[in-house]
C-alpha cells in the first residue's frame, strides 16, 4: 500500500585553557591532520533516498500492534515523496497527529503468524546554511508560530526554563542575539554523554534543576529549543534520522546505511523574522567535542570542533532525514499512552510494550540507499 500526503562555570575556563593544554598533549601529525579539518554544507541539488524500515516481531504469541515513523516534511530543505508498505498485518492505515501533523503507520497483526512489516520511504534532502547577510524574511504569520512558542510536557517555560533563559539572554536586543547566547551556552555549557540511551529523553526542567548538563540530542538540541522559546523566539525540534556517511569526513555527523539502528537523531529550528526558519544544532557540536577523536575535547574553537561550531548556527548537512516535529504524540491504541517524540519505531503485543531503544530485541532494521 502507498501513503503519497504525505550551566557559566567550569566549561568556560575549559575553553579559555583546553586549547593550549590539549595542543602540548597531542601529537604533531596529529594536529597537523586536524588543522585540515573542513565542514561547510552549502545548499545545492537535491538527493534522493529510499529508507527501508523491515519489523519482524519476537515473542508476539497474541494480537501486536506496530506503530513506525513516516517522513512527514516538505520543506526548503526536504521533500517526502511516498511511503509504501507490505507484510502480513491484518490492518494497516496511516494516521496523523492532529497538534504537530506527524504521520505513522499503525500496522495491526491478530496473532495467527509472526509478525512482519516492511515500509518503504522516499524522501529528497538537501543540505543547508543560512546567508546572515541576505534578508529574506519568514512567511509564517502570528498564529502558525504560536504553537512553536507554546510548553510541552518536557519542555516547560516557566520556573527554572525562563529564570536561566533571562539570564542568557539579558541585554541582547535582537531575537538573532537571543538565539546566538543560547546557541553557544549550550555549547559551552552542555556536553555528550555517550552512556545515555537512544537520544535521551528532553526533561530540561531536570537537567536545569540538577545541574546535570550531559545527555544527547534530544537533551541538548531540547534544551535549546526551550530556552528559545521561553526567551520569546519561536523553535523546534525535528526529529530524523541520520541515512548517510557525512560528505566532509566526519565519522559522527554521518550514518551507515546499511545498519541504521541507533542513528536516529534530532535537530532543531528557530524562526528568525528577517530570515524564516533557520537551521540549529549545537547538540552535534557537543557530539564532535566529545567522539569524534580519541580525547575528549572541551574547547569548541578547536580545529576539529570550529568549523563544526560555525556551520551548524544556520546550517546542516543533507545527509539525514526528518521525520516530524512532533512532541507529546499519542499512538493509538497504545498502552503506555504519549511518547515525547517520535522518531523510532512502537510496537506491543497483548499489551506489552517493547523497547524502542533496544532494536535486537525488538527486532527491527533500518537501511538506507541513495538514488
Amino acid at each position: 500500500m502507498q501513503d503519497t500526503n504525505l550551566k557559566t562555570t567550569r566549561r568556560t575556563l575549559l575553553k579559555a585553557a583546553g586549547g593550549i593544554a590539549l595542543a602540548s598533549a597531542l601529537p604533531r601529525t596529529l594536529l597537523a591532520a586536524e588543522q585540515e579539518r573542513h565542514f561547510d554544507p552549502r545548499p545545492g541539488d537535491w538527493k534522493s533516498y529510499e529508507v527501508v524500515t523491515k519489523v519482524a516481531l519476537q515473542r508476539a504469541a497474541g494480537p501486536s500492534t506496530v506503530w513506525i515513523p513516516l517522513p512527514s516534511i516538505d520543506t526548503e530543505w526536504q521533500r517526502s515523496l511516498s511511503n509504501n508498505w507490505s507484510g502480513n498485518a491484518t490492518k494497516a492505515r496511516v494516521e496523523t497527529d492532529p497538534h504537530y501533523g506527524a504521520r505513522f503507520l499503525v500496522a495491526e497483526f491478530d496473532g495467527s503468524a509472526p509478525p512482519a512489516l516492511e515500509v518503504v520511504s522516499r524522501v529528497q534532502t538537501r543540505d543547508r546554511a543560512e546567508d546572515w547577510k541576505t534578508r529574506t524574511p519568514g512567511t509564517e504569520d502570528a498564529a502558525d508560530l504560536h504553537l512553536w512558542l507554546q510548553p510541552t510536557d518536557l519542555l516547560p517555560l516557566d520556573g527554572i526554563v525562563k529564570k536561566t533563559s533571562l539570564t542568557i539572554t539579558k541585554g541582547a536586543r535582537t531575537d538573532e542575539e537571543k538565539v546566538q547566547r543560547i546557541y553557544d551556552w549550550i555549547v559551552l555549557n552542555t556536553f555528550r554523554e555517550p552512556k545515555v540511551k537512544g537520544c535521551g529523553t528532553g526533561d530540561i526542567k531536570t537537567m536545569l534543576e540538577t545541574g546535570n548538563f550531559g545527555g544527547k540530542c534530544a537533551d541538548l538540541n531540547g534544551l535549546f529549543v526551550g530556552l528559545c522559546r521561553a526567551s520569546g523566539v519561536p523553535a523546534r525540534d525535528v526529529y530524523g534520522i541520520r541515512i548517510a556517511p557525512s560528505a566532509f569526513g566526519y565519522r559522527e555527523l554521518g550514518g551507515k546505511p546499511q545498519s541504521l539502528q541507533g542513528a536516529q537523531h534530532c535537530r532543531s529550528e528557530v524562526y528568525l523574522k528577517q530570515h524564516g526558519w533557520v537551521a540549529m544544532d549545537p547538540a552535534d557540536v557537543a557530539k564532535v567535542m566529545r567522539q569524534e577523536t580519541p580525547n575528549w575535547i572541551k574547547d569548541p574553537d578547536n580545529p576539529v570542533v570550529a568549523p563544526v561550531k560555525r556551520a551548524l548556527f544556520g546550517g546542516w548537512e543533507g545527509n539525514w532525514m526528518g521525520y516530524n516535529f512532533a512532541h507529546d504524540v499519542r499512538l493509538p491504541g497504545s498502552t503506555v499512552g504519549k511518547v515525547s517524540f517520535l522518531m523510532y519505531p512502537q510496537a506491543q503485543s497483548r499489551g506489552e510494550a517493547y523497547d524502542p531503544l533496544d532494536p535486537d530485541a525488538f527486532k527491527y532494521t533500518i537501511t538506507a540507499r541513495a538514488i
